[in-house]
């Protein structure tokens, strides 16, 4: 049987939101959650995506700012005005509360948040840009998108990835949006999936950072 081209674009991807659904129904010990995440997604890159992973960088320094920009975004607003994530807009039934998943126990165990923040920083950034913007961005414009060149622009696919980019972030959905549109710029700029790894690749570590450092635990959702 001939494998869908799509598969290891979305197939890590699916395994990925699959997890978060099992942990919200079938919660495990933070220490059993972090090591079966991280197994379990590196298993299905390596096995069903490793041929699609392209690693090779155009712009280091441009990718790595771009990261830092986006993380200072991520974070800027609550810095600014702290309450503001408390309006209807970001806490309500939709969106939920941003609330941070690992336990009191958790935050101060150095292997879980060590695994935590290799799973953000290595795993999750191949795994969303294989999505959504080596696949989707190209899908949208043509089913055949291994034909569309990487950071192809066309107007529906770049704000509708955009959008849904941001509602996977919940009550964070307004800087995942401006996230989205950012790394949709960059990667329209650059034509890179590597580049666009190591840019959300920055982005998640420096929040991961932050998030140890601060006590900030709701951003890790």
């Amino acid at each position: 049987m001939t494998r869908s081209p799509s598969a290891p674009y979305v197939v890590p991807f699916a395994v990925f939101m699959g997890l978060l659904a099992m942990q919200s129904q079938f919660p495990m010990p933070d220490l059993a959650d972090q090591c079966v995440r991280l197994v379990v997604l590196s298993g299905t890159l390596l096995w069903i995506a490793r041929r699609a992973i392209d690693l090779r960088i155009r712009s280091w320094g441009g990718s790595v700012l771009i990261g830092i920009l986006v993380f200072v975004v991520w974070v800027a607003p609550d810095i600014l005005a702290p309450a503001y994530r408390h309006h209807w807009l970001f806490e309500n039934p939709v969106t939920g509360v941003g609330r941070g998943a690992l336990s009191a126990g958790g935050r101060t165990d150095p292997l879980v948040l060590a695994l935590r923040t290799l799973r953000a920083a290595v795993i999750v950034p191949i795994v969303e840009e294989l999505f959504w913007r080596a696949w989707l961005m190209r899908w949208l414009i043509s089913p055949d998108f291994l034909k569309i060149p990487l950071g192809t622009y066309a107007p529906v696919p770049f704000w509708l990835v955009a959008i849904l980019f941001a509602s996977e972030h919940g009550s964070y959905w307004d800087v995942g949006l401006a996230a989205g549109v950012i790394y949709n710029w960059w990667m329209i700029r650059v034509k890179s999936l590597g580049d666009l790894i190591l840019t959300h690749a920055v982005t998640n570590l420096c929040l991961s950072i932050y998030v140890i450092a601060a006590g900030k635990w709701e951003y890790w959702l």
